[in-house]
């Protein structure tokens, strides 16, 4: 299980591009900020436009002043640095080499009002000593889950393969595959159930073979398992402003609050992208890194641009984007009890899905914590049903209550919330629809975590692998050698062992 090459560099080609070689990236999120900064280090002039007026994307962070005048940064919510994240860290390393700026997270407990907490971290890195550890330690699983469950079924967690796990288990929703594994109603709330809802999909909207994937990706594929780390300061301060001062060390634009409105094809086989300030760019070398919805959005506006590349339009009108999520940040006048874990998921309510103590995370809000005798909590909802963000957050606020009764009489000193739909979802029966790297346009590559690749990924590293891909085939059209990507055995431990079901 421990980490490989998937991707090797290749030292017969030359590293760097070019003179002249030129590309835009449109999105200043994981997915397009890796891109450009593999290419702009091989020397492509490159520029990066961003919507928004910081880079980031989903983990993007903003500047925002309290009430009593402390100047805070906020972002969309909590995100886990898995530490087998090759690829995002090895980007991440060019802002800080030494990852200084993460720090262990200590656990990723599971809680709920039904039942005691579970717990996922510590257990062995190989498969199956890391399933066996599982069910002898953990207090959801019985002799009940072991001997009643659908054995068969819950031995395609450990013979995950991309073909035939996709020609399996595509059209199951993920629900259905949780249902049919026969374990105990316990087991699938606080093992199962909890993880499914981490990639801001309900269960019941997931295909199966993206839950088998990830479940392989996340906790059987690799030596760290679910072991992750946290930065120990704001996104803004630790990534996206070093990564910004990179790309400029290295020549390239970056140009924030620059929403591109359209595409079209241009003379010599070329792009123009229209920015909505009245700009525009022409470009051979084009990276789409946008979210799906936005990505979708674009080349319906760009009727030009859809009727000389039908795949890549035809892909992006297929593309859907998971229910909203919902992030509330509330200062409070106390802090909450002194057993409480800094991140833990949330099994079983409504409408909260995990609390993250930032005050015990970041060092900004534990200085503002320090001072005023109070505390810095985040809530977060994926796949919210709740009409819009107040509602979220009451009933958020409710659901914390009832878990945390501490919080219950704890006053808001002030609240940032924020509902968003902007992740993708991966429905069942959507294996194959969705747009991939290459292959679609010539000259456009598309990237970020919601992209076809044949490079088994997720979330943030997904978004990074398609970053680099997407580079890589810059230089491979230019005669530069490609970037090393490293990652995760491709297939599971079961892998063409097991007799699949009709």
């Amino acid at each position: 299980m421990r980490p490989r090459v998937l991707v090797p560099a290749d030292p017969r080609l030359p590293r760097t591009a070019p003179e002249g070689t030129e590309a835009v990236v449109v999105g200043g999120g994981i997915a397009g900020t890796s891109a450009a900064v593999v290419l702009a280090e091989r020397g492509v002039s490159v520029t990066l436009l961003e919507a928004a007026p910081t880079l980031g994307g989903r983990l993007g962070a903003w500047p925002h002043t309290l009430p009593d005048g402390t100047e805070q940064v906020v972002e969309h919510g909590f995100h886990a640095f898995f530490r087998h994240y090759e690829t995002w860290r090895a980007v991440l390393r060019r802002a800080d080499p030494e990852l200084g700026f993460l720090r262990p997270v200590g656990g990723y407990p599971v809680i709920s009002r039904q039942w005691p907490p579970e717990d996922l971290t510590g257990l062995p890195a190989a498969p199956p000593l890391n399933l066996l550890a599982l069910f002898a330690r953990s207090p959801s699983l019985g002799l009940r889950d072991l001997t009643g469950s659908d054995r068969a079924l819950a031995a395609e967690l450990l013979a995950y393969d991309r073909e035939a796990t996709t020609a399996g288990f595509d059209a199951m929703p993920a629900a259905e595959f949780l249902s049919g594994l026969g374990m105990s109603d316990r087991a699938n709330a606080m093992l199962f159930e909890a993880f499914a809802r981490s990639f801001f999909c309900n269960p019941a909207g997931m295909s199966a073979a993206e839950l088998i994937a990830m479940f392989h990706y996340y906790f059987l594929g690799n030596p760290a398992g679910i072991g992750f780390d946290a930065p120990s300061t704001d996104h803004l301060t630790c990534i996206w402003q070093p990564l910004a001062a990179y790309l400029g060390k290295h020549s390239a634009q970056v140009r924030t609050q620059a929403r591109v409105v359209g595409i079209s094809p241009a003379e010599g086989h070329r792009w123009r992208v229209e920015v909505a300030d009245g700009t525009a760019l022409d470009t051979a070398h084009l990276v789409l890194a946008l979210d799906p919805g936005a990505l979708r959005g674009l080349l319906e506006a760009s009727p030009r641009a859809a009727a000389v590349a039908p795949r890549l339009a035809a892909a992006a009108r297929s593309l859907q984007v998971a229910p909203p999520f919902a992030v509330t940040r509330l200062w409070l006048d106390r802090d909450v009890a002194a057993e409480r874990p800094t991140f833990c998921a949330v099994s079983r309510e409504p409408t909260l899905d995990s609390v993250t103590v930032y005050s015990r995370l970041e060092r900004p809000s534990a200085e503002w914590a320090a001072r005023t005798g109070g505390s810095v909590v985040e809530l977060h909802s994926y796949s919210c049903t709740a009409p819009d963000v107040t509602t979220a957050t009451d009933r958020m606020r409710a659901e914390l209550a009832a878990l945390w009764p501490e919080t219950t009489d704890a006053r808001v000193v002030h609240l940032q919330q924020r509902m968003e739909a902007t992740a993708p979802a991966f429905p069942p029966g959507g294996a194959g629809t969705a747009p991939t790297v290459t292959g679609q346009a010539r000259g456009i590559r598309v990237a970020g975590d919601f992209v076809d690749t044949p490079v088994l990924s997720g979330l943030m590293e997904r978004a990074a692998v398609t970053g680099v891909l997407a580079a890589n085939d810059v230089l491979g059209e230019v005669g530069a050698g490609p970037e090393e990507i490293r990652g995760v055995p491709q297939r599971g431990l079961l892998a063409g062992l097991l007799r699949r079901r009709g």
